[in-house]
């Protein structure tokens, strides 16, 4: 199979546009946007550019010689850490920034769980003389105090979600609130495959080039074939969707790795948040359930569209692994190839020590979506 474009702006079952009226318009005006601007060669080229040059693309395909022999699997890292600001944020981020000033926009607003995708928006504000305005859960502003300092020296205004469980969730609320009153002048510049369309499509497709990196990178070291598993992090899912994408059309097996806490797929049960149906944690009364993870950037109790799509026809699995299990996986990189990695991306070494059975022998590519400087101080006081 390939990832085509949404039939309608659904996935199979999933997707939609869910949305008050007032914001059907901002919608539908973002998708003829998009349409046309992908398919302008010039602007096409200014993103290449900028992900050349400023992002620093293409990130690297690092081989884990000594992972590897501790785990009795081939495991190679797609670096995305070693993106400026430090994740894959900012290939969506820089995407939708030209974007919105193709479409006359001079402020952007988001959301932030972790703060990557905050830093990556601000950084984006800042390089193109943007307004900038992020809403993070008070929860999260707490555990990720670096990423708000950083906002903050970008010089966009950061916003506290008190609401609900004042995490990703209630920030993707705000942000939302934001959007409607301020649509005229105001792009929402969303964080990951998720919302109503043309979002999960379009953040696929600006992430799309982590997964065309890697299949020619992995078709260079393995001698045209392809690994055999392809394994990220899923919280909405921007960074797993975007390597699926390079190894959707081959026998690769497509792994998310959810926290147990959040894990939307593994309860497998739809209904509508955010603007799209999808799976999410839901009661039996369909109010959505609080996700709870030691990562701020995967506490959301739902799941990109795409990723329910795929995970009901069965071509990816997702798996949960427990918070201890991630800062088991977190110690373990670190202490084996000298890459801390975030703790979003810690939940994949986590599943690959406890699958490791099943994974004897076998090339695994990880997408390491971000580095962990942000969370050093959160697991100082968890370690010790």
């Amino acid at each position: 199979m390939t990832m085509a474009d949404p039939v309608d702006g659904r996935f199979g079952d999933f997707g939609g546009m869910y949305v008050p009226e007032t914001l059907v318009p901002a919608c539908q005006e973002l998708d003829a946007a998009f349409r046309e601007a992908w398919a302008d060669p010039s602007f096409r080229a200014e993103l290449d550019e900028l992900q050349a040059n400023y992002t620093g693309r293409p990130s690297p395909l690092t081989e884990c010689r000594n992972l590897s022999a501790e785990l009795g699997c081939r495991v190679l890292l797609k670096r995305e850490d070693l993106n400026h600001t430090g994740s894959h944020k900012i290939n969506n981020v820089l995407g939708q920034a030209l974007l919105a000033r193709r479409m006359g926009k001079t402020r952007l607003v988001a959301e932030t769980g972790a703060g990557q995708h905050g830093v990556a928006t601000a950084t984006a504000a800042a390089l193109f003389g943007m307004e900038c305005v992020v809403y993070m859960g008070a929860v999260d502003i707490e555990r990720q105090k670096l990423n708000v300092f950083r906002m903050q020296l970008l010089g966009t205004e950061v916003r506290s979600a008190e609401s609900g469980s004042k995490t990703l969730k209630d920030a993707v609320n705000e942000a939302m609130r934001y959007w409607v009153a301020a649509v005229e002048n105001t792009h929402y510049c969303l964080g990951s495959v998720m919302g109503p369309h043309p979002y999960p499509w379009m953040v696929r497709e600006f992430h799309r080039v982590i997964g065309e990196e890697a299949s020619a990178q992995c078709a260079a070291l393995l001698d045209g074939g392809t690994p055999d598993v392809v394994a990220a992090c899923v919280g909405g899912g921007s960074n797993a969707i975007g390597i699926f994408s390079g190894f959707a059309d081959t026998n690769a097996e497509l792994v998310g790795v959810e926290p147990a806490g959040g894990a939307a797929v593994g309860r497998a049960v739809p209904g509508i948040v955010h603007g799209s149906q999808s799976y999410l944690m839901q009661d039996e009364w369909g109010q959505v359930l609080e996700a709870e993870s030691i990562s701020a950037g995967l506490d959301y109790p739902g799941i990109g569209p795409e990723h329910s799509h795929l995970a009901k026809i069965g071509r990816a699995r997702y798996e949960p692994v427990t918070d201890d299990e991630v800062v088991a996986g977190f110690q373990l990189l670190a202490r084996t190839e000298g890459i801390i990695p975030a703790l979003e991306s810690a939940h994949v070494i986590a599943w690959l020590t406890k699958a490791r059975e099943e994974l004897q022998g076998k090339t695994v590519l990880v997408n390491l979506s971000g580095r962990g400087d942000k969370d050093v101080a959160q697991m100082m006081d968890i370690i010790g």
